[in-house]
């Protein structure tokens, strides 16, 4: 299995203590994809703090490995690895269900 976290969209706010484009929320989302090409998937939007922009990075320069970063930070540990064991878990019931569903009546 492989985890995957990538940035779909970032939201900013035009002007900000004289910066321009500063980042203050972004949308999420990691997935979880088997050898055999199922995936599971979690989305999520995050706010970004702004109250400390001595590092600030013009929207032109921002990576997605640095919106990444600001977005785990902004999760936090314990709630990126809740994050990552929910979409495994996910995947793992895929791979392996425990319920079904249909009409027996149909082909």
């Amino acid at each position: 299995m492989t985890i995957t976290w990538s940035i779909i969209q970032l939201d900013y706010a035009l002007s900000q203590d004289g910066h321009t484009d500063v980042v203050n929320n972004a949308h999420w989302q990691c997935i979880d994809v088997d050898d055999a090409g199922n995936q599971a998937r979690s989305y999520g939007t995050v706010g970004i703090p702004t109250d400390d922009l001595s590092s600030f990075t013009p929207y032109a320069d921002i990576t997605e490995a640095q919106a990444l970063q600001w977005t785990k930070d902004a999760l936090g540990a314990e709630q990126v690895a809740t994050i990552e064991a929910g979409v495994t878990a996910q995947l793992n019931l895929i791979e392996n269900p425990t319920e079904g569903s249909g009409t027996p009546w149909a082909s």
